[in-house]
């Protein structure tokens, strides 16, 4: 049920702390310190006792650092979060656009006279430091990986290392055993002459050893590490609390168990034990790993489960298909509901949270909710205009008349993960300018979901293509069109995007989502998503026999027509939106009964 986010720390907080911080930093000859949102592992969530960013600088959004030196500090946000950063920080932070402004340029302003950052080699990778290294070259500052992170040394209270229990994720969900995928990744590495590999992402163990956590709220993985060895076999450094009977009996005799405390003798004595190369991954794998090497011949490469996990298997995209129509129910009578309130009863009677916590009623209602997939985006009027807006009490906003709803939602099902935003009218009647910035957001989803393309392509490539009605208008949004979802794993899974920064090229089996949007500040924002898979295109009897691929919709769930101006749309995109409609109330009409029947009948009617 819906949790109200409370910040640990408060903008009046941010000053006292960073000055204990200082006091640390002069102590241990730094000049100034890198403070990311990270963890160990390099995921995008990290469990509370990783939160050191939000503790230090009252910042809580998903993507972000902070760099403390002795007379100045700044938050380095991108433009989802701007708006936020100026909300939550103190005056003591700058704030300062990312990656307009670089860390490197900052710092050769803030330390002219050179100096010494500090950073926590568990927090960093080696690609992230090199480039990092990189843009201070002539500037006299230097970095230092430290033992001991100073923020560490002064959170007093800072919670534990999750230790949640490891699950078995039952074989007719993951559609492959887990000798089957150790041995089909172990062939990759004898075949690059590759002795072992270190992963260190929980969400490519997990997927590996068909394994799931609860490590991270709202992303089923474990917080572990692993080695795999060119034979096949497995080490995973797991603690002992985190595993029972039933999980040894399924990893079997390949895999063995280790505490986590063995962790760095193993990785020390990785050099005499394998034959070839050590395999670690310059955008993931943390420099502490790599410093336990000394004396082994590294490799850099890819994380070899990265690419295998996207390209789901004809399982996994079952139940993707089945875990998409229950929760299609579950919004469509969430959908039902909050249309019935604006006939009964005015809708400005309810809040955010109450359209978060009934969505959440209606998901749990479908007996196979494990988890919602993340904190639900619930943001109305100018709160929509924060992309990755999170209510909390404090913030929770009243509905009124005329108002746009972004919300942001989704579930872990055991088959399958789902992310859907829906863009909601409060009353009856939207203005003509939010009509038809939803209309152009809309275009843009459909040129995604209608496109044909050929294979060898990545979101580099096809992004422009949901932006293009926008930039007509002069307009755009600041985040990707699209991110990759797990199977019941985590719901922004790499390492395919739909964004003009992603060179992966699409391969079959891989889930994305499409979700353009816009955002006018102080006013409305506007997203529309569905989740798509990549599959191979049927060939058509005019084309050349080149191979091509296109997109199966996962998401079926109707797009509210009342905010929808027809006359900027072309005539295939009508056609679209009302076979969509079409294939909506015939795929989840034999789910419902009642008032959301009715609903989803009238909800579906032609343009």
């Amino acid at each position: 049920m819906f949790q109200s986010f409370e910040t640990t720390s408060s903008p009046d907080q941010g000053p006292p702390r960073l000055a204990r911080l200082r006091l640390v930093l002069e102590a241990a000859e730094l000049d100034a310190f890198l403070v990311p949102r990270a963890d160990a592992h390099q995921g995008e969530y990290v469990a509370p006792h990783d939160e050191r960013l939000a503790w230090l600088s009252g910042f809580t959004g998903s993507a972000g650092f902070c760099v403390a030196a002795l007379t100045r500090a700044a938050v380095f946000i991108d433009g989802r979060y701007r708006v936020q950063a100026r909300a939550q920080c103190a005056e003591d932070f700058e704030k300062v656009a990312w990656p307009e402004v670089s860390i490197g340029s900052w710092l050769r302003e803030a330390l002219p006279d050179g100096g010494v950052m500090g950073y926590d080699p568990w927090l960093h990778t080696r690609g992230e430091i090199d480039r990092l290294a990189d843009s201070l070259a002539g500037s006299g500052v230097t970095l230092l990986a430290v033992e001991t992170n100073p923020v560490d040394a002064i959170w007093a209270d800072q919670p534990e290392p999750p230790r949640g229990k490891i699950v078995v994720q039952p074989i007719e969900f993951a559609g492959e055993t887990l000798e089957a995928k150790c041995q089909r990744l172990a062939t990759e590495l004898r075949g690059k002459g590759q002795g072992a590999a270190v992963l260190t992402l929980p969400d490519s163990i997990a997927w590996l050893l068909n394994i799931r956590g609860s490590d991270i709220p709202r992303n089923p993985v474990p917080h572990v590490f692993a080695i795999l060895f060119a034979d096949g076999q497995v080490t995973l450094f797991a603690d002992d609390e985190k595993c029972d009977d039933a999980l040894i009996e399924h990893l079997g005799p390949d895999v063995t168990v280790e505490s986590p405390s063995a962790f760095a003798a193993t990785l020390r004595g990785l050099a005499r034990e394998v034959k070839g190369t050590v395999r670690l991954d310059r955008t993931s794998c943390p420099i502490w790993v790599e410093q336990q090497l000394s004396g082994a011949s590294i490799v850099w490469d890819t994380d070899p489960c990265a690419l295998p996990k996207a390209c789901k298997n004809d399982t996994e995209i079952a139940g993707a298909r089945e875990a998409h129509l229950r929760d299609a129910v579950a919004m469509c009578r969430f959908l039902a509901w909050f249309d019935a309130t604006a006939e009964t009863q005015s809708q400005t009677g309810l809040t955010e949270i109450d359209l978060v916590t009934r969505l959440e009623i209606f998901r749990r209602e479908t007996n196979a909710l494990m988890e919602i997939s993340f904190e639900t985006i619930c943001g109305a009027g100018p709160h929509g205009a924060l992309p990755h807006y999170r209510v909390s009490t404090d913030s929770n906003r009243q509905l009124q008349d005329g108002d746009l709803v972004v919300l942001d939602s989704g579930g872990q099902y055991l088959d399958g993960t789902t992310d859907i935003t829906r863009t909601l009218l409060v009353g009856e009647q939207a203005g003509d300018a939010e009509k038809a910035a939803f209309t152009r957001v809309l275009k843009g989803m459909i040129a995604i979901s209608r496109l044909r393309f050929p294979k060898g392509l990545a979101g580099q490539h096809l992004d422009a293509l949901a932006r293009y009605p926008l930039w007509l208008a002069g307009w755009d949004y600041d985040h990707g069109t699209g991110h990759g979802v797990g199977s019941y794993l985590c719901v922004h899974e790499g390492p395919q995007r739909l964004s003009r920064v992603s060179d992966v090229p699409f391969q079959p089996g891989m889930i994305l989502s499409n979700e353009p949007g816009y955002y006018r500040e102080g006013a409305f924002g506007i997203r529309i998503e569905n989740l798509i898979v990549v599959q191979a295109a049927e060939a058509l009897p005019e084309g050349d026999a080149r191979a091509m691929l296109d997109f199966e919709t996962l998401t079926f769930v109707p797009i509210d027509r009342r905010l929808i101006d027809t006359a900027l749309l072309s005539a295939e995109e009508i056609d679209w939106i009302n076979a969509y409609h079409v294939t909506c109330r015939q795929k989840v009409s034999p789910r419902l009964d009642g008032a959301a029947a009715i609903w989803l009948d009238r909800a579906t009617e032609n343009l």
